[in-house]
């Protein structure tokens, strides 16, 4: 999997913590696997050490994943990762609903608005 790209606009090292966070989110990385060193991904990615160990830093931070003295990092479990993301993903979602409302979109107006997208993102996956 792509960790970086070099046209994105964000830190090499944000651009490494979401891609594993995705991996996580997704059950490509499961609870317990061994992450790569941090040398290991530094020379995979050709990027500096520090870079990727800033990004698991971050991970760690986030409680993505845990750090074993002398053995390495680890993920986490992802059922209680994926349950405060979804928790937040609700959180953004009323948000905007209630801004829509505000301004005098009906909850039917938006919904509809989103079945049309998501039908034409449907669309694009059978090319």
């Amino acid at each position: 999997m792509k960790l970086i790209d070099f046209q994105d606009s964000r830190p090499i090292y944000e651009q490494i913590v979401e891609n594993f966070k995705m991996q996580i989110y997704k059950g490509i990385l499961r609870e317990g696997d061994q992450m790569p060193s941090v040398r290991s991904l530094a020379v995979e990615l050709s990027t500096n050490p520090n870079t990727v160990q800033k990004a698991y830093a971050e991970l760690e931070r986030q409680g993505f994943i845990y750090t074993v003295k002398g053995r390495g990092n680890f993920v986490k479990g992802r059922d209680l990762l994926v349950e405060g993301k979804k928790s937040e993903l609700v959180k953004e979602i009323v948000r905007l609903f209630t801004e829509a409302h505000e301004i005098g979109l009906s909850l039917e107006e938006l919904v509809e608005e989103i079945k049309k997208h998501l039908d034409k993102l449907g669309e694009g996956k059978h090319d």
